[in-house]
């Protein structure tokens, strides 16, 4: 049986409590927030145990594995408190907003002989799967365009809209980049421009934030990327276009469609359902018997590189060169 402790109180713990206690392998034991009192809440309303802090929660022998689904600024903190105290940890991405800081915890879990699993469900998901299958009949890949747009009205309060806690588009949403990475390999340039409208009814937060980005590939592949979000936005948009020698893969929201010189057919994508389980059932089948995961901490680590690059850019205005 192992035993979880979860330091976070929202979607993604709540989510990650209830997979841990549909698998008989496993049992969310403790929770803690990132105060007393949502921690208190949280553990009364999923029947766990409410630990002082989240400290106290890594600190507990009782304690097998660690789940951080806390804001973003907190993760690399509690990552590294976790690992030194020999626990199996299992993070949603980004592992830290600093990149130094996420290249010496992927280190460390090495040396502790610990997991490190930094989950990136966007990878299980049917969009991904889809582009896999259907990529190699484009021939070589030249262009791709992956854009998500969120219209929020009014602009939410939540610690997603705060710099600090969610950090830099590119980092605090890695899924992004990470699945051009995933796809595509490594990235030889970027470049980014990033447009922020500070909210009117709190200093500390943003009403909206675009970021446009441009990522030369080693490959040759030029990919742009789109992330915004706010109530300054009119028009939803999630849509993934990927164009090839032989042919162009374009997907906008669940609907897919494959172009090439025989003609155009429709491209099946799944709903996103049960992704949190499926990675969840991953980390115990690798606990339990050793299975390889889906994606290793390494790949996570590399697109947060890229993803610090892009902040890079975005600060100073210039192109930044990433080593090969």
């Amino acid at each position: 049986m192992i035993r979880v402790g979860i330091v976070g109180t929202g979607y993604a713990a709540k989510t990650r409590v209830q997979a841990f206690e549909g698998d008989g392998r496993s049992q969310a034991l403790k929770a803690a927030g990132r105060s007393a009192d949502r921690g208190q809440a949280f553990a009364q309303t999923y029947g766990l145990q409410a630990a002082e802090s989240w400290r106290a929660l890594v600190e507990d022998a009782a304690i097998d594995l660690v789940v951080v689904a806390t804001v973003s600024s907190l993760h690399g903190e509690v990552v590294k408190a976790a690992l030194e105290a020999d626990k199996h940890v299992v993070v949603e991405y980004p592992l830290s907003l600093d990149l130094a800081q996420a290249e010496a915890l992927v280190a460390l879990a090495r040396e502790r002989k610990r997991l490190l699993h930094v989950e990136h469900i966007e990878l299980l998901g049917g969009l991904h799967h889809a582009m896999k299958e259907h990529l190699p009949r484009l021939g070589t890949p030249l262009y791709a365009n992956y854009r998500t747009i969120n219209v929020v009205r009014p602009a939410s309060l939540k610690w997603t809209y705060r710099f600090d806690l969610f950090g830099f588009p590119f980092c605090g949403a890695l899924s992004r980049v990470h699945r051009l990475t995933n796809l595509f390999g490594q990235v030889s340039a970027v470049d980014c421009c990033t447009r922020v409208v500070d909210s009117k009814v709190n200093a500390d937060y943003f009403a909206s934030v675009l970021s446009s980005a441009r990522l030369q590939f080693a490959s040759g592949l030029v990919a742009e990327l789109t992330y915004g979000k706010g109530e300054d936005f009119w028009a939803a948009r999630r849509d993934v276009e990927i164009q090839g020698r032989l042919g162009a893969l374009v997907f906008e929201g669940n609907e897919g469609r494959l172009m090439t010189a025989e003609g155009t057919e429709p491209i099946s994508v799944a709903p996103r359902k049960g992704l949190f389980v499926k990675d969840t059932q991953g980390v115990l089948d690798y606990l339990t018997d050793g299975t390889p995961l889906y994606v290793e901490a390494s790949e996570s680590l590399y697109a947060l590189r890229v993803g610090d690059a892009l902040r890079r850019a975005s600060e100073s205005g210039q192109t930044v060169y990433l080593d090969s």
